[in-house]
């Protein structure tokens, strides 16, 4: 355990637990911290059993429900510090399609957690986000920005005790569904379909989005959006030919959604933002948040230069090949 760890004794809960994120992130945390007590909340009750089984904690109580429902969050958010907010519908194609459903749990029900956080007196709430936020294009991304802007804007009504701040990142490695885990599984087969070889991608792995997530948790203020500086980018091409260089490319076509690049950081954002040794902290812009909260950033940070924006295929730090044969074989020892 990490000596003056900030999250001794404290009560931590996850949305969307069992998820990708969720699950790996519940194991850092026990493996890492002195928390109190870890609950884990999802509407999954087989995905929760088969977890209870692997964790074998103490420490670890499930909590069954769906952020749609605004009284059972009261209840699971009684008692407790601490909230990482991951809970998502996320397949793009899927919610363009579905677009009332993603509206339900993506947008409505962030502010059923925020609402039940404040009645509750948590201290800190942390929403995880996406790149797909910034300039969105699709429905997915659209209602992940209002999820930001609710979560930012809530630092007004909930006063000095409840801090209200965010995460955003790109895909990350490895998690359930990602290209990279669909080329290990299909490698031997004749051929794969790809959407567009023009494509590029932020990478990060589960570890970098955990310590994004701790930084954050510890150093917010409520009111910021934090991202990841140091993360490497990928086309889609350089990843089908390195993992899997035999397999016959079918181009699909783009589907419905989707951008040929991400963005983390919009040239509007960097305006009203600062750079840290290894993150961008987008500050609220608008006045009825006390900027004097944000002392301790501007301290420590500097003003990003006009019109910087941080895109995908403009970043200066590209995955090698060899770096992602490393991390493709690390993924498939734990696959088998």
């Amino acid at each position: 355990m990490k000596k003056n760890d900030f999250l001794k004794n404290k009560t931590l809960l996850i949305t969307g637990g069992t998820g990708s994120f969720g699950k790996n992130f519940a194991r850092h945390l026990l493996e890492n911290h002195s928390l109190k007590k870890l609950i884990v909340f999802s509407r999954d009750e087989l995905k929760q059993s088969v977890m209870a089984e692997e964790f074998k904690d103490d420490r670890v109580r499930f909590f069954l429900g769906d952020i749609r429902d605004l009284s059972r969050l009261q209840r699971a958010f009684h008692g407790v510090d601490i909230i990482v907010h991951a809970a998502a519908l996320k397949q793009v194609p899927t919610l363009e399609y579905n677009p009332i459903e993603a509206v339900k749990t993506n947008v409505l029900g962030t502010q059923n957690v925020i609402e039940a956080a404040v009645d509750q007196g948590v201290s800190k709430v942390l929403l995880v986000s996406t790149d797909k936020a910034a300039q969105p294009v699709n429905l997915y991304g659209s209602t992940k920005l209002c999820a930001e802007k609710l979560f930012i804007a809530s630092n007004v009504y909930a006063g000095e005790y409840t801090k209200f701040s965010c995460v955003r990142y790109g895909n990350v490695i490895g998690s359930r569904g990602s290209i990279i885990e669909i080329l290990l599984k299909n490698k031997n087969k004749e051929s794969i379909c790809l959407t567009d070889e023009r494509m590029t991608r932020f990478w990060l792995r589960l570890e970098e989005s955990f310590q994004l997530v701790l930084f954050a948790l510890k150093q917010m203020e409520g009111g910021e959006i934090f991202i990841p500086k140091k993360v490497p980018s990928m086309s889609i091409k350089d990843i089908f030919e390195t993992i899997a260089p035999n397999l016959k490319k079918e181009v699909s076509g783009i589907r419905p959604g989707e951008k040929i690049h991400e963005v983390l950081l919009t040239a509007e954002e960097a305006r009203h933002s600062l750079e840290l040794d290894s993150y961008f902290v987008i500050l609220p812009e608008h006045k009825y948040i006390n900027s004097l909260r944000f002392k301790k950033h501007k301290t420590k940070g500097k003003k990003i230069p006009a019109d910087f924006s941080f895109t995908s295929d403009t970043n200066t730090l590209q995955m090698s090949r060899n770096d992602l044969l490393k991390i493709a074989k690390e993924l498939e020892k734990q696959m088998l």
